[in-house]
């Protein structure tokens, strides 16, 4: 990394000489930089709409950069430590589409582990690929799945070596990391690509303390939400590519291309051109107070009745896996409540926001923006929180916790064009999903579509129901689209 030119800020430099110019503007967007009256306008300020530009000549195009958002991209490249480097506006759901459309087309297969997010299903259905799915180890303590093992991955492979691509996740939502290294070497050796979602991890790379990043393990093509952990404005993310025989560079920026807006806003791009001037600088330090909150807090929250919180000495002596501590995993179903009433009781009453819940726990993302304050008023809160409940109520344990996902009976491309009908979710078991079907935070599907839905997914669905859960569907009543097998021809059964 260049840390002279590191200190660069190509695109929001040319923005503010922009917004500073006062053009008269006869091109997109509508409120003319500011020029409209509104509510919006009193409450943000006019120096954000001064920046909120569309691709004025002098600003460069994302579609095809070649001035000050080429250099800023080069810039983050080498803050990664990676050959290429594209903007996304369209978050790291863009990137993930990208890579799996550049990478397979129609049946050719693609494997990755099934708690993969939506925007990779859409690639699959997009592309035609053919999905072999490696199960992640399922945690019936904690109520999460977490990462994919070696051995897993090594089976898949041999079982599939016509296999065009492996996918990974670095790491899970809640920090849970696969041996990546291991992988990327295993997957190289049969002539294959890999593929990596850092939507949670684009911090990583900048701290020797943390988990190790996908570049620095050799994965060919990472997508990184830089706004999750980096700093930068919600769904700005990049996507790196190191120069390798199983990618072209051209494929992937036609597919961006396909893929993204045509009217990126320059706010999301001046974001990441700071976002990563401050990374590339201060990152390690940054990243290093931001360790020591983490750590700080699970002290103080393991000392509270009823509140456990899990990290790297639990992961390594269950799986083998790394956690990131920085994704505070905390245990609160000893409260007698569920992870889901815990979050609802934090915001409401504690004006505390954490980031999802589970059954049996919740999820806290520490970052280069986290405050003391804030940190203070979270452990005052659980404090509160054990008072009020632990002891009164006995701990809360599902039925039935453990799920299996269902089986893929054809292509996720197929089962979404099939014929499709509607039917009850408590009435969908045998039936093949045609659409796919989540919670959401954290946008994992519990179905995808050519999955043979089972009385565990029906149960897991009748849990998320009652605990007032974000339900997607496409209809959001209680009804799901399925395959309609009666208009299947027996040609149509059989492709996969």
């Amino acid at each position: 990394m260049d840390k002279i030119k590191q200190q660069e800020t190509p695109y929001f430099t040319a923005l503010m000489n922009y917004k500073d110019e006062n053009v008269a503007p006869f091109d997109n967007p509508g409120h003319k930089l500011g020029r409209l009256n509104n509510e919006f306008k009193d409450a943000m300020g006019i120096a954000m709409l001064q920046c909120d530009l569309n691709i004025p000549l002098g600003m460069d195009s994302l579609m095809h950069p070649d001035g000050v958002i080429k250099r800023a991209q080069d810039l983050m490249a080498d803050a990664f430590g990676a050959d290429h480097c594209f903007f996304l506006v369209n978050g790291t759901s863009a990137g993930n589409l990208a890579m799996v459309m550049s990478v397979v087309r129609s049946r050719d297969k693609i494997i990755l582990p099934r708690n993969a997010h939506k925007s990779v299903i859409n690639g699959l259905i997009l592309s035609g690929a053919i999905p072999v799915f490696v199960e992640p180890q399922i945690d019936d303590i904690l109520g999460i799945a977490n990462g994919v093992t070696y051995e897993a991955v090594e089976a898949a492979i041999l079982a599939n070596p016509d296999a065009k691509a492996v996918f990974v996740i670095n790491p899970t939502y809640f920090g849970v990391a696969s041996p990546i290294e291991q992988i990327v070497k295993l997957a190289h050796s049969h002539n294959m690509a890999v593929l990596m979602d850092e939507a949670h991890g684009t911090h990583m790379g900048f701290s020797p303390l943390l988990p190790p990043s996908g570049i620095h393990s050799g994965a060919d093509m990472i997508a990184g939400s830089i706004h999750k952990t980096g700093g930068s404005l919600t769904q700005s993310s990049i996507l790196l590519l190191n120069d390798n025989p199983y990618v072209e560079f051209s494929r992937v920026q036609t597919i961006l291309n396909m893929v993204q807006t045509t009217s990126p806003s320059g706010l999301l791009l001046g974001s990441l051109d700071v976002a990563r001037k401050h990374l590339a600088l201060e990152g390690e330090t940054m990243l290093k107070r931001t360790i020591d909150f983490a750590q700080y807090a699970t002290d103080e929250l393991n000392k509270i009745p009823g509140i456990e919180v899990y990290g790297d000495d639990y992961f390594l002596e269950h799986d083998h896996f790394k956690h990131d501590i920085t994704k505070m995993i905390i245990k609160v179903n000893n409260l007698g409540l569920s992870g889901f009433e815990v979050h609802a009781i934090m915001r409401e009453k504690y004006h505390v926001v954490l980031e999802l819940a589970e059954a049996y726990v919740c999820l806290a993302i520490f970052s280069i923006g986290t405050d003391a304050d804030s940190v203070e008023r979270m452990i005052q809160a659980f404090k509160d929180l054990s008072k009020e409940y632990y002891g009164k109520n006995a701990t809360f344990i599902l039925p039935k916790f453990a799920y299996h996902y269902p089986k893929l009976v054809t292509r996720p491309r197929h089962a979404f064009n099939s014929p499709r009908k509607t039917v009850k979710i408590e009435d969908a078991v045998g039936e093949i999903a045609a659409e796919s079907i989540m919670i959401y935070p954290p946008g994992i599907p519990l179905a995808i579509p050519g999955e043979e839905l089972t009385a565990d997914f029906v149960e897991m669905m009748r849990m998320y129901v009652s605990q007032g859960s974000t339900i997607i569907t496409e209809l959001h009543n209680g009804y799901i689209r399925v395959v309609d097998k009666t208009k299947w021809s027996e040609i149509d059964k059989k492709i996969i």
